[in-house]
């Protein structure tokens, strides 16, 4: 399964935003994300790449769904790869 994850975008830079995931910044590729964003703006990200601009009607909703995720068992491969999505490199195992 391909899961996006959501984060906010903290700043932009020609193709390439630094995208805040739950206190963990990465640098996110802009080129198939389906609209301008801008720092503040919440997109999710799959593999490195912006793929949609979260609506800001939607951004209270999403991120709740994916901190309930956060907090799901370790057993659960959903909450397993949210979190490997979103971990630093000083994390990875």
């Amino acid at each position: 399964m391909c899961l996006g994850v959501p984060g906010k975008v903290v700043e932009v830079n020609d193709m390439t935003a630094l995208v805040d995931f739950w206190g963990v910044r990465k640098p996110v590729m802009l080129h198939t994300v389906d609209e301008p964003v801008a720092p503040g703006d919440y997109v999710l990200v799959h593999v490195g790449f912006a793929i949609r601009r979260i609506p800001p009607e939607e951004v209270e909703e999403t991120l709740a769904f994916y901190e309930a995720l956060l907090r799901a068992a370790e057993e659960d491969l959903m909450a397993a790869e949210v979190q490997s999505e979103i971990r630093s490199p000083e994390e990875a195992p």
